[in-house]
């Protein structure tokens, strides 16, 4: 069990040097495309992908309330501490092979190479110019990762404790972006290949999917007061908000 715990890291270690220095590196080049299909792979590989990962659709869990978000311009906070998500980008993945091993990742790209400001008297945001140079991309790795397809589509997988950040500094791990800056999650699903060949083809072992649904705009306070009275309505941890609220009423 050691010895194959040890293989396992090695595997996900090989394939995460690679993921990080070609696919992210193209992807942040290419930008987010209005091409691609939620809950079924990206468009833009057009190479064959491993049956394993060939089959897997991935559904956006909590719809209906990232869309009411989106509707409004979703915007999710930034500190240099970091701050959880909400909504929490959370799925469903079928169509695994219930005996093979997956390692799933999350990423921020940007959506444009803009950046933005609110304007409060039309309720709206505007471009105000150039976007900041984007910051090398980090992956958030599940916890649960590695893990048999069977464990992964029994249950909702749910990146709850990832954190977003501000600080370029940041060495705990959290997501860096850029304040008044644009951003498409995306949910990388990977085969753990144990061949010797893996690195090699490596690109046909991963699916990458992604909601336009869920794209938001990182703000250190929120501008819209449309978005912090949902998310005061819907998220059950915001009992700092509501108190506030009730202090200013």
């Amino acid at each position: 069990l050691y010895l194959q715990t040890i293989i396992n890291q090695l595997v996900i270690f090989t394939f995460s040097h690679y993921f990080l220095n070609e696919v992210l590196h193209h992807n942040m080049k290419v930008g987010f495309s209005e091409s691609s299909r939620a809950g079924s792979p990206d468009a833009g590989w057009t190479c064959s992908k491993a049956p394993e990962v060939a089959s897997v659709r991935v559904q956006l869990e909590m719809q209906s309330l990232w869309q009411q978000f989106d509707q409004l311009g979703t915007e999710m906070i930034v500190t240099k501490a970091g701050r959880r998500m909400f909504p929490t980008f959370q799925v469903h993945i079928s169509g695994m092979d219930p005996a093979a091993e997956y390692v799933l990742l999350l990423d921020f790209i940007p959506v444009d190479d803009k950046r933005y400001r609110y304007a409060f008297h039309s309720s709206s945001w505007l471009v105000a110019g150039r976007g900041d140079i984007a910051v090398p991309g980090r992956v958030h790795f599940h916890p649960d990762s590695p893990a048999r397809g069977a464990q992964w589509i029994k249950q909702t997988v749910s990146f709850d404790r990832l954190k977003l950040t501000n600080n370029l500094l940041d060495d705990n791990g959290h997501m860096i972006l850029s304040s008044m800056h644009r951003y498409q999650p995306r949910l990388h699903v990977i085969l753990v290949d144990q061949s010797r060949d893996s690195q090699r083809f490596a690109h046909r072992n991963f699916c990458t999917f992604s909601f336009p649904e869920t794209r938001f705009i990182a703000v250190t306070a929120y501008q819209n007061h449309r978005i912090t009275q949902l998310k005061i309505a819907c998220n059950p941890f915001a009992k700092g908000f509501r108190a506030a609220d009730s202090e200013n009423r």
